[in-house]
C-alpha cells in the first residue's frame, strides 16, 4: 500500500527534488488527517460509551494528530519556496521548525492527558465495555501501526526528520490505544479499574517521547554536528584528486534538506603552478556540487613538501600533540626563521569537551618537544574547534 502510494503520488509526477519533498509532505499530511479525523469521532463515540478518560484523550490526541498534519503539509509548502532576496539560502528549514512542531504538539497533548488523568485518579468513574468497543480499538490500533510505518518509509524515502516525527507519534497512539484497550479488558475481566493510572503512565510515555522529537527535529536548526555520511563523501571527493596533499578545517552548514553548504581547506604542493591548483580546485568544487548536492568552497593552502626540517616537524609534532586529551590534529605547520628565533608556526584542532585547557597542554607540549630540537624554536599555534568533522 505505502510503495502503492508513493508511485502514484510522488514518482509518477516527476519534477524536481524540491517538488518530490513537497509532494511527499502533501502525501502524509493528507493521509494522516483523514485517517486521524476518522478515528478520532470513532474514539469519541467509545469515550463517551465507555465513560473512560483514557479512551476520550486518546480521541483529543487523534484530532490534535490531524491538525499536526495540516501543519506537515503548509510547513513542506512553504519550504520548497526558491531562494530568494531576504532567504538567498532558501526556505528549506522550514521543514526542520514544522518537525518542532509537530513534537511540540505531542508534548502538549501528553501534558493535557496527565492532568485529566489525576482527576480520574483522585475520583474514578464507572466504566463501560462491549465487544463492539473492543474491536473498534483494536482495529483503531492496527491503522495506527499503519500510519506510523506509512510515515516511516515515507521519512526513509526522502530522509525528513519532520515526517518522521509524525510517524513517532502515531506509534505513540498505538501504544496509547492498547493501554486503554488493557484497562477495559481488565475491568470487564476483574471490575479493576485502573483507568487513571494507564492515562497517568501513557502520558508520562508521550511527553518523554515528544522531549526526544524536540531533540531530533531542533537539532539542524541549533547547528548540529554534520551527518557522517555527508563528511566522509566530501573527504573522498576532494582527496580523490591526485594533486591534493590533504584536507583540514571542513565546515558544513545545514540549510535544510538539499540545501547543504560547506569549506574546506585544500593543501597542494607550493612548488605546483598556482593556476592548475587553482584549476583543480574548481574542479572539486563542481564535482561536490554534481555528486554530493553540496556546495563547497575550498581555500588553497600550500605545502612546503621540499623542506626535511618542516617535514620533520610535522611529523615529530603531530603525533606528540595527539597524544594530548582533547588535541584532535594539527595543520598548516610552517617556519619563519629570524635573527635570534625561528617561529614554527601551525594551528591546533580541539574538541570542545576540552576547549581552552587542552590548547594550553598542547602548547606546553610542543615547547617541551621543540626545545628539544632547537632552543630556538618558538610554537605559535592558533586554537582551532573541532565542527564535528575531524
Amino acid at each position: 500500500m505505502t510503495k502503492f502510494l508513493i508511485r502514484i503520488f510522488i514518482d509518477g509526477k516527476g519534477g524536481s527534488e524540491r517538488g518530490r519533498r513537497e509532494r511527499s509532505g502533501r502525501l502524509s499530511g493528507v493521509v494522516g488527517i483523514l485517517l486521524n479525523l476518522l478515528l478520532g469521532f470513532v474514539k469519541i463515540f467509545a469515550g463517551v460509551f465507555t465513560g473512560s478518560v483514557a479512551v476520550t484523550a486518546d480521541a483529543v490526541n487523534n484530532l490534535s494528530d490531524a491538525a499536526a498534519s495540516v501543519i506537515t503539509i503548509v510547513g513542506f509548502r512553504m519550504a520548497s519556496q526558491k531562494a530568494d532576496a531576504e532567504h538567498p539560502f532558501g526556505h528549506a528549514r522550514i521543514e526542520y521548525m514544522t518537525g518542532v512542531i509537530v513534537s511540540a504538539l505531542v508534548i502538549v497533548v501528553g501534558i493535557k492527558l496527565i492532568l485529566e488523568s489525576y482527576e480520574k485518579v483522585a475520583a474514578p468513574s464507572e466504566l463501560h465495555s462491549s465487544p463492539l468497543i473492543i474491536i473498534l480499538l483494536i482495529i483503531m490500533i492496527f491503522a495506527k501501526i499503519w500510519l506510523w510505518r506509512f510515515n516511516k518509509a515515507l521519512a526513509e524515502y526522502i530522509g525528513s526528520a519532520s515526517i518522521k516525527a509524525t510517524g513517532d507519534d502515531s506509534r505513540n497512539d498505538a501504544i496509547s490505544t492498547a493501554a486503554v484497550l488493557l484497562t477495559l479488558v481488565l475491568h470487564q475481566l476483574g471490575g479493576v479499574n485502573i483507568d487513571g493510572y494507564v492515562g497517568l503512565a501513557v502520558g508520562v510515555f508521550i511527553i518523554y517521547s515528544g522531549l526526544n522529537l524536540v531533540k531530533e527535529t531542533a537539532g539542524p536548526l541549533l547547528g548540529q554536528s554534520p551527518d557522517p555520511a555527508t563528511v566522509k563523501g566530501i573527504e573522498a571527493l576532494v582527496m580523490g584528486h591526485a594533486e591534493v596533499l590533504g584536507i583540514h578545517d571542513l565546515i558544513v552548514h545545514d540549510y535544510g534538506p538539499g540545501h547543504v553548504f560547506a569549506s574546506v581547506h585544500i593543501e597542494v604542493d607550493s612548488r605546483e603552478d598556482v593556476f592548475k591548483s587553482h584549476t583543480v580546485i574548481d574542479d572539486i568544487e563542481r564535482e561536490a556540487q554534481d555528486l554530493l548536492g553540496v556546495l563547497l568552497v575550498g581555500h588553497m593552502d600550500p605545502l612546503d613538501t621540499q623542506n626535511p626540517r618542516l617535514r620533520e616537524l610535522r611529523e615529530l609534532l603531530g603525533s606528540a600533540l595527539r597524544q594530548v586529551e582533547g588535541v584532535m590534529n594539527i595543520h598548516d605547520l610552517r617556519i619563519v626563521a629570524g635573527e635570534n628565533r625561528t617561529n614554527v608556526i601551525f594551528d591546533i584542532v580541539v574538541s570542545h569537551e576540552q576547549g581552552q585547557k587542552a590548547y594550553d597542554a598542547a602548547m606546553d607540549e610542543a615547547r617541551r618537544v621543540l626545545a628539544e630540537l632547537d632552543p630556538a624554536y618558538i610554537p605559535i599555534a592558533n586554537c582551532d574547534t573541532d565542527f564535528g568533522t575531524n
